[in-house]
């Protein structure tokens, strides 16, 4: 059978076949399987099913049909508040789903790490999350607040500070995310910047080919003006996320 690239990805080549995708194992390829046995037990339909491995030891992954947002320019409905809310509540669902679990190994809840429009898959709202390899025990602001950077454009190139404020207050309402929670949000956002941004870097000093290529794509810059746009702007910011309806 044929194999088609997927485009999107940055770091992991994915291709293609028939209704699975096959890729590489990541590095904590164990944890991941056993993160999406425990959906599928569920019967959580937020994320691929892992279906094992092929000839190749690439892992076996269900495909998702649907629209993946990785390219800048978006239907309307990837960003509006329904689709924001939509992403919030599938973040509810599978942290609500993991927490108390040895997955989440004393912590709140396992966390995906990396949510954003290129590893949702609309329908055309969100439905899914695609890409767990950086899935890991932690807090559940550490994912709202990723979500909040990634989808609702705290930087110069976004929708401004009131803008992005009432689009994160939406991300949290739908969440319902705690008020102690809340207080930490923007922060979380900027600790997540500025690690991005040292991973890069890091990363690409160290010869790691995929973050060479990020950094020479400017990524590291252009995350550096999302934070330093998002600190100038952090009271406007936690006004909108603190006077909003709590969880």
């Amino acid at each position: 059978m044929d194999e088609e690239p997927l485009p999107g990805g940055f770091v992991t080549e994915v291709v293609r076949v028939g209704n699975t995708v096959r890729r590489r194992p990541a590095e904590r390829a164990a944890y991941v399987r056993s993160l999406l046995t425990h959906f599928a037990r569920h019967g959580w339909p937020g994320a691929p099913r892992h279906l094992g491995t092929d000839e190749q030891g690439r892992e076996v992954l269900s495909y998702l049909d649907g629209h993946v947002a990785w390219q800048p320019d978006q239907p309307p409905t990837v960003g509006d508040d329904e689709s924001l809310a939509a992403m919030a509540r599938l973040i509810r669902e599978f942290h609500d789903l993991t927490a108390g679990t040895p997955l989440a190994e004393g912590d709140e809840v396992v966390c995906h790490n990396d949510l954003s429009p290129k590893n949702t898959v609309y329908r055309p709202r969100p439905v899914a999350f695609i890409d767990w390899d950086t899935a890991a025990p932690g807090r559940r602001v550490h994912d709202v607040a990723h979500a909040c950077w990634q989808f609702c454009g705290p930087g110069p190139e976004g929708p401004g500070p009131d803008g992005t404020g009432r689009r994160m207050a939406v991300v949290c309402d739908a969440y319902g995310l705690v008020a102690a929670d809340r207080a930490l949000l923007v922060e979380t956002v900027l600790w997540w910047q500025d690690r991005c941004r040292r991973g890069i870097e890091e990363g690409a000093a160290g010869g790691d080919a995929a973050m060479v290529r990020l950094r020479d794509l400017g990524v590291p810059a252009a995350v550096g003006a999302a934070r330093a746009w998002t600190t100038a702007h952090r009271p406007a910011l936690e006004h909108h996320v603190t006077a909003r309806p709590r969880g």
